[in-house]
Formats: structure tokens, sequence, C-alpha cells
């Protein structure tokens, strides 16, 4: 008689040393330990972001002996939980942080880390606005993370990183209105003034090119404030169409002159698109370098 295969053999999906217990609670997994078609991408696309996150963590441990994480949008916090049972529950240091504005799903989280022994993970009902002065928080944040965080709120995770002076910041940018209201509005004087108006004249295309040059901003943006940019798809497109990753990581110094091209190109394309009404937004300037 063979003998019987441990839950972790028969999920192969699984990642080495990850906490059954902590998927149930999830619901990741099913009570008896499986998983279906909707858990299994949910699982896959943690699991991907994940695998770039941790080297980066690992990087800030190494150089300075500690390090923090800020998961703005949290949700159910699963990033936070599955990081912290994989990279950070076995070290004496490190902590997670999950911001989150609904209040049952921070007392869900507090509730759950709790019965884990997560004792180094901290949930905060709040804005990510907010958030910048919360007491709780301290004047750094090493890494910075927004995973799907709905309109303006992945701006503000930016804003926060900037302020934080993060090593480190991971988006997943959802939906964005702000910028396409905008070229909603004076959508009529852009085509009299320059024909690549036409790439948002329908409604549809308004909408895709905003939510396009939105993250494109928000690219220069960082670059202007001292930071590496790497833009690539988190998950295939089958999985979710809100699947473009932001990877951005601050530079040595010297790289003032790259800063300087990069603040120029976008009050550029600012002026090009006729949305000098949110240089406030993506124009802001920390001097990180």
């Amino acid at each position: 008689m063979k003998p019987q295969k441990s839950l972790q053999e028969q999920l192969p999906e699984l990642r080495p040393g990850q906490s059954i217990e902590l998927l149930k609670e999830l619901h990741i997994l099913t009570r008896e330990g499986k998983l279906n078609q909707d858990t299994r991408r949910k699982l896959k696309q943690v699991y991907h972001l994940v695998r770039f996150i941790e080297p980066l963590l690992a990087d800030v441990l190494k150089i300075t002996g500690d390090v923090s994480l800020a998961d703005h949008g949290a949700g159910k916090s699963y990033l936070g939980f599955i990081l912290y049972d994989l990279f950070f529950k076995d070290k004496p240091v490190g902590w997670v942080t999950g911001v989150e504005t609904r209040a049952e799903l921070v007392e869900r989280s507090q509730a759950l880390a709790q019965r884990l022994g997560f004792d180094r993970m901290r949930f905060l009902a709040t804005t990510v606005q907010e958030a910048l002065t919360h007491p709780e928080l301290p004047a750094t944040i090493d890494v910075v993370t927004a995973l799907h965080a709905c309109d303006t709120a992945t701006d503000d995770a930016i804003a926060f990183g900037l302020a934080k002076q993060a090593k480190h910041m991971v988006l997943v940018p959802c939906c964005q209105a702000e910028v396409a209201a905008v070229m909603k509005r004076s959508r009529a004087l852009n085509l009299a003034r320059t024909p690549l108006a036409e790439l948002w004249r329908h409604p549809l295309h308004t909408r895709e090119f905003g939510s396009q040059i939105t993250n494109v901003l928000r690219c220069l943006q960082l670059e202007a404030n001292g930071y590496g940019v790497t833009v690539t798809e988190l998950v295939g497109w089958e999985h979710s169409m809100k699947n473009e990753l932001i990877l951005a990581s601050r530079n040595g110094p010297g790289q003032q002159a790259q800063q300087q091209r990069a603040a120029e190109r976008l009050q550029q394309v600012l002026d090009e698109l006729g949305l000098q009404t949110l240089a406030t937004r993506f124009g802001g300037i920390t001097g990180v370098a």
C-alpha cells in the first residue's frame, strides 16, 4: 500500500514551507485542503508578486539589518500575510503593516495575525493620505506595495513612498478615472489644437488611453524623484486585465541629470495632452537622490 501523500505534495502550487493553516484562514484552501479555480488564480497572482518582492526585502535586510513593508489598500491582506509567512516569520526582525480603510477588514486581519502568532504584523484602519502622518508609522518605510489600489489610491501610495523615502515600491495599478475625466472635459479644445486628441476622442478610447497615460505619468514621476523603474506584466492577461506591474527602486547618488530629464518629459507630456491641471498630482519632486 502506497503511503498517503502530504497536502503539500498533493498541491504542487504551494510554496515550500507555506502555512496550510494560513491558506485555510484566508479561504484560499477549503477546509478539506482543496484549491478551486478562482483561489488557484488568486494564489498564482500573489505568489508571482511575492517572487518580485522577496529579493527587495532581502536586499534591504542585508544592508541595514532590518526591513519594513507597508501594504496599501491591503483588503484582506493576502499579500501581507503570505509575505510574512514566507519571508518574515523565521526572522527575528522586520515589520509588515497593512493599510486599509475598511475597519472590519482591519479587525479581521488583526485577529488572524494574533491567532497565527504573526507578532510583527499590524493593521491600520486609515486612508493612504492619513497614513503619511499616522503616529504608528515610522518616518521611513523600506518597501511600499499597492496591489490593485483603486482610482487615485495608487497615486497616494506613490506619494506615501516618496515621503517615507522608500527604497523600493511595487505597484499594480487599478482603474484611475481622474486623468480620463480631465481629458474628457478638454476634448473639444484639444481636438482643435492637435490631431493627437483623436487618440481619446471616443469615450472608450478616453478611458483606455487615460489609464495608459496615467501609468506613464506615474513612471515619469518616480524617475524624476530618483527611482529606476521597470514595467512588466504581473501574470498572463487571461487572469486579470489589470495586469501592469511597476517596480521602482531608488537609485544611488549622481543621477540628477536623469531626474531632471524625467521631470522635463513629465511636464512636456502634461502640456502636450492638456493635462496641466494635474501637475500637482504627478509633478511633485522630493529631491530623492
